[in-house]
């Protein structure tokens, strides 16, 4: 009964924060001026944190979850930051909004170029600045040579704006979400990740390297057990450990060509496996203390 009363009002207050959404946006798509669409932006976003502020209360009032949640203090709501996390099931970022809620810009994802023409949803992603990549597979730019750098050229104009916009975005690392065969399957040599994509990332850091100014390496854990959307509304998630550690983006990350450039792909890989032991290790940490706890 708590799951489905829980699931009810997530759905109904989402239903009512999409309606406006929605309405803005097709205003948003309408409008000839810069200066009008930006204005429209803020208010777009607005909508968005209203619907993070309403599930944070909604899980308050219906969960009994313990959080832990270290490595905030002092982060700034008018910065640019690059967010790496790592990935386990749709509640990190229902919990991931939640902590982060007014302490940093509003959370934006990298989508694929072809999820713009998603019906509805496309729209909506489109409205609030979420930045579309286009990106050639290796097959293509050896058939058509001249358009390589054109996917990150392209990228780079669609990330201007957020020049004036204080933006944080976000990149799951592993690009799926972690599993028991997905790790044997990938041959992960981490105990509690999946191996890091890095050419991900550092499409991303090439694209608004200019822009990011600091990286949030935030490590997710849930020492009582992962569970999905469904296991949050039933009370059956009841224990959040959220890690945040605070690294400067160093200029040399965003300076390489990380597609052509042999040796700084070889330097960028090893950066993020650095990266990501230092994560294995700090999950093993959390979720060993948890198992000694009496």
């Amino acid at each position: 009964m708590r799951g489905a009363a829980t699931f009810a009002l997530l759905v109904i207050q989402t239903v009512c924060c999409v309606m406006p959404l929605l309405v803005l946006a097709l205003v948003k798509l309408l409008l000839p001026e810069a200066r009008l669409r930006r204005a429209l932006s803020r208010a777009l976003t607005r909508v968005a944190e209203t619907w993070v502020a309403n599930n944070t209360r909604l899980f308050a009032l219906t969960q009994e979850i313990r959080w832990e949640v270290r490595g905030l203090d002092g982060l700034d709501p008018n910065a640019w930051y690059l967010v790496i996390v790592n990935h386990q099931t749709w509640v990190d970022i229902l919990a991931l909004q939640s902590v982060t809620h007014h302490r940093i810009p509003f959370l934006k994802f990298f989508l694929k170029e072809q999820l713009r023409w998603v019906p509805v949803m496309g729209l909506a992603w489109w409205a609030l600045d979420m930045p579309f990549m286009k990106r050639y597979s290796r097959a293509e730019l050896e058939r058509r040579p001249e358009l390589r750098g054109t996917d990150l050229a392209t990228t780079r104009r669609a990330c201007a704006r957020f020049r004036d916009i204080p933006t944080s975005v976000i990149n799951f690392v592993e690009g799926t979400r972690f599993t028991r065969a997905k790790q044997a399957a990938t041959g992960s040599p981490y105990a509690h990740l999946l191996p890091p994509r890095a050419g991900g990332v550092a499409f991303v850091i090439g694209a608004m390297g200019t822009i990011l100014r600091e990286l949030l390496d935030v490590t997710i854990a849930y020492p009582a057990g992962v569970g999905g959307l469904w296991a949050l509304c039933s009370g059956r998630v009841r224990h959040i450990i959220i890690e945040v550690e605070r690294r400067p983006l160093e200029a040399w990350l965003a300076a390489g060509d990380y597609a052509n450039d042999a040796a700084f792909r070889a330097r960028f890989q090893e950066w993020l496996t650095a990266l990501w032991q230092r994560k294995d290790a700090r999950l093993g940490r959390l979720l060993g203390a948890e198992r000694a706890a009496p």
